[in-house]
């Protein structure tokens, strides 16, 4: 599908045309070069969090290592699915390396126990749908059904597996017969290397040990990741403004660290060639245009009391929401 025929790419052209005319475009090539060798220092980094806090989980018991630990682990294991986004953006390497490409991808696909193809679909066609209540996979597929508290409290739990992979198997089958065998041999490859490796652990380290360096990390502190990093992308929206599809995220570097900067979600979608370790410097160029569409920055405490403590509606305005409940004016 090309950009003219989506969702995304009719609602977003006066938006596109005004972001030539106002950004200095040189800048804005500048901020779409590649940096190869950044990609691997923080890839390697990754990897090592993971091989540490691994090691920290099997070998203590005292929950004083093993809670930072875990949440070490957990984050790193979701953030292997920020470095697969980059890989299926075409942001890691300046030339053109497709079966490199394709074998980091299966990489970083294989630690979230995903299919890097399935993965690659899903998210280009959120890009192309975004806006679209039924085109965009995530929206249509993974966003709670109903506004309920416990509803939307099951994706910050083990639950969301179950959520997850029901949604992508929904996507999943509209898909040609060809992509959907290799999704399924991907997931196969995927899960059943996360069995060989908890089988290893439990027979090397023990029971113990595996609740705590696999069971806790990846159950119960992964969706966690997940479900936080969420809420920070589509959620509390300006529905009026194709600008305010995406949830501006104030830049902040404790985030930045914890998501490898995909809390800059907005920024993303504005300019999907910018690699991830550009996207704070996007920001600051871009916060005047958000600025002159009326768009709010927001954090992560500030979304999370919005979405569950306030029971906000996902996809909707909420500061409209807010405003007409407590009858006061919007204010647009």
């Amino acid at each position: 599908m090309s950009e003219v025929e989506s969702h995304w790419g009719q609602a977003s052209r006066a938006l596109r045309e005004e972001l030539r005319a106002t950004l200095d475009q040189d800048q804005i090539k500048r901020l779409h070069r590649k940096r190869p060798w950044l990609h691997f220092v923080v890839a390697a980094r990754q990897f090592a969090f993971l091989g540490l806090s691994s090691w920290l989980l099997i070998e203590f018991v005292n929950p004083l290592v093993v809670i930072p630990a875990a949440l070490l682990s957990g984050f790193t294991v979701f953030n292997f699915t920020v470095l697969l986004h980059e890989q299926l953006h075409n942001l890691v390497f300046t030339g053109h390396h497709p079966r490199l490409s394709a074998a980091l991808g299966r990489l970083y696909a294989f630690w979230g126990g995903i299919s890097a193809s399935q993965f690659t679909r899903w998210h280009l066609d959120h890009h192309l749908q975004l806006g679209s209540d039924t085109g965009d996979p995530k929206r249509h597929h993974l966003s709670p059904r109903g506004n309920s508290r416990w509803l939307k409290l099951a994706y910050f739990t083990p639950a969301l597996f179950f959520l997850y992979f029901r949604a992508a198997s929904r996507e999943t089958a509209t898909y040609d017969s060809v992509l959907r065998t290799r999704i399924a041999r991907e997931r196969v490859l995927s899960i059943g290397g996360h069995v060989v490796l908890q089988a290893i652990l439990f027979m090397v380290a023990g029971a113990s040990a595996w609740l705590r360096a696999y069971a806790l990390p990846v159950f119960f502190v992964f969706p966690l990741a997940f479900a936080i990093n969420r809420v920070g992308q589509h959620y509390n929206i300006k529905e009026s403004d194709p600008a305010g599809w995406t949830t501006w995220v104030r830049g902040h570097w404790f985030w930045d660290f914890l998501f490898l900067n995909s809390d800059y979600h907005l920024e993303h979608h504005y300019y999907p060639g910018v690699p991830f370790y550009n996207l704070p410097g996007l920001q600051s160029i871009l916060a005047p245009v958000y600025r002159a569409h009326k768009l709010k920055p927001h954090s992560y405490p500030e979304l999370l009391y919005g979405y569950l403590v306030d029971n906000n509606v996902p996809h909707r305005d909420w500061d409209f929401a807010a405003a007409r409940l407590s009858g006061l004016p919007s204010g647009g």
